[in-house]
């Protein structure tokens, strides 16, 4: 039995003989509705901006805003619109990049063909879908978290707040950038700073910003 209303999509990619594959996966399922498509970052914004689609399906690599940009814009705008991510990169830190956004979807241009209608039937249901070739990154970046916890008990400690904060700083964020992105004071992140280095029992000016590098990894990839 099909749905009563198709899931909408949006497909963006700069090479368009490779989206028009794309988009003709796409026509041969009645349960998906193609809502437009496009060839910069830019257009995308603009498109699922105007579009809202349920699904959107972005090139990593692309002009005028790449996918992980417009993972972060969907994020933070709090757009209902899930997002599958394409990439021909199987590192592992676009992955925790795009996880920590929120994508929900992140496929190999290489396996897109065969995977990706289940792709966007899987993120549009509210799961997630990594292709396998990717999976084991996935693994490693929970067992990587853990192992830390259990080196650094305070980490347990923080609240989501802090531990979003303790992130940021990993990224090299300045306090006026966390402020900026968490939308509160300079001061407010400041206070959370000390917070942070207390429940760490970190000491010493760079002390907090020393530990947040060296475990840039697992903290990409934890709670």
């Amino acid at each position: 039995m099909l749905p009563s209303r198709p899931i909408s999509v949006l497909i963006a990619d700069d090479h368009p003989i490779f989206r028009r594959g794309l988009c003709d996966i796409l026509a041969g399922d009645p349960t998906l509705r193609l809502v437009g498509e496009a060839g910069d970052g830019e257009e995308a914004w603009r498109l699922i901006q105007r579009l809202r689609p349920a699904v959107a399906v972005l090139d990593i690599h692309m002009p005028r805003r790449n996918g992980i940009e417009l993972g972060r814009l969907v994020s933070q705008r709090l757009l209902p619109v899930e997002l599958i991510i394409l990439t021909m990169d199987t590192e592992e830190a676009l992955l925790h990049e795009a996880m920590n956004l929120g994508v929900k979807g992140y496929l190999l241009k290489e396996n897109a063909i065969a995977e990706l209608l289940q792709a966007i039937h899987r993120v549009a249901g509210g799961d997630c879908y990594i292709c396998s070739a990717l999976s084991a990154a996935l693994v490693q970046r929970h067992a990587a978290w853990e192992t830390l916890r259990e080196q650094k008990a305070g980490l347990d400690k923080l609240t989501p707040t802090e531990r979003q904060i303790l992130k940021l700083i990993s990224e090299d964020r300045i306090s006026k950038e966390i402020a900026e992105i968490l939308h509160c004071s300079v001061r407010t992140v400041e206070t959370h700073r000390q917070n942070i280095s207390y429940k760490l029992e970190l000491s010493g000016s760079h002390s907090l910003l020393r530990f947040a590098f060296d475990h840039k990894a697992q903290l990409q990839g934890g709670g």
